[in-house]
């Protein structure tokens, strides 16, 4: 069980000079790691699973050297754990970043939201790509086309039109596919984040402040980041990110596939999924072939 006496025991047992610094769970916690603030300054990053591991040192390497290219700030490493204490993988210590998730019902300005995620993806894809990771295990193939999980998505797809509230239908669903898997990234290879979800995008003063958990990041093609035009952003700040973002529509295309196929997979496990019949009601008001 990775709870905060586990971490406790990692953080005393290899960096005593912090034993003194209370820790605790964080109130927002991710999925795929186990977060615990640890003292004011700190975070402790425990991954949760065996397919998790792999991006410690991936964060470790790569967040460093993206930071100073990026407009605002990101998670930086201070240290590195190894297994121990019956933890079987590495974990990371990183500077606190204040800030809370975003929550767009919370009085948020969309317009300037989606002004300043198009921005911070700007900016990590000029960023200098060279020598990094290119989609595989570590980020469950983000960057990729979207057909590398065509069987897994074309299965949930048949499953649409029995999910109660699911506005999109199996014939629509793969129409979008086939469009976002008639075309390839054709450009070099650009830094993405690979989950540009409302949990991992700070807020303070009603503005983004900074982005977290770059553990589905890497090099390859950025329509994965395009995602939230239909997963949190509408209409208008929907159609602003678009235009801000500045991305020909064949990668458009295949933005949709990575936002349908993460949709379908969500409500074929939970036909409740708020979230995930949002994003499919999104995917349905705009069509198969481009978003507007």
């Amino acid at each position: 069980m990775i709870d905060a006496r586990l971490a406790r025991r990692l953080v005393d047992a290899q960096f005593p000079q912090w034993r003194s610094l209370p820790l605790r769970p964080v109130e927002h916690d991710g999925w795929d790691n186990r977060t615990f603030r640890l003292g004011d300054e700190l975070s402790v990053r425990l991954p949760s699973a065996a397919g998790y591991r792999e991006q410690v040192a991936k964060e470790q390497e790569w967040l460093p050297r993206l930071a100073p290219h990026l407009p605002l700030p990101i998670p930086s490493p201070v240290a590195v754990g190894v297994p121990g204490e019956g933890y079987p993988w590495p974990w990371s210590v990183y500077r606190w970043l204040p800030g809370r998730p975003l929550v767009l019902e919370q009085g948020v300005d969309a317009v300037a939201l989606a002004e300043d995620v198009a921005g911070f993806l700007h900016a990590l894809r000029a960023a200098p790509a060279e020598g990094g990771p290119a989609p595989g295990t570590h980020n469950f193939f983000r960057g990729a086309p979207p057909a590398v999980y065509e069987e897994e998505a074309l299965a949930a797809f048949d499953l649409l039109d029995r999910v109660p509230g699911a506005s999109l239908t199996r014939s629509r669903a793969h129409a979008i596919w086939a469009d976002a898997t008639a075309t390839t990234w054709s450009a070099p290879p650009v830094w993405f984040h690979g989950d540009v979800a409302v949990g991992n995008l700070l807020m303070r003063d009603g503005r983004l402040s900074a982005v977290i958990d770059f553990g589905t990041s890497g090099v390859g093609d950025p329509a994965c980041d395009l995602v939230p035009f239909w997963t949190f952003l509408d209409p208008p700040a929907a159609d602003v990110f678009r235009d801000a973002v500045g991305l020909e529509d064949a990668t458009w295309a295949r933005a949709a596939g990575w936002a349908l196929w993460k949709a379908a997979i969500t409500v074929r496990d939970r036909p409740d999924h708020a979230e995930a019949l949002h994003t499919l009601a999104r995917l349905a008001a705009t069509g198969p072939v481009s978003p507007l």
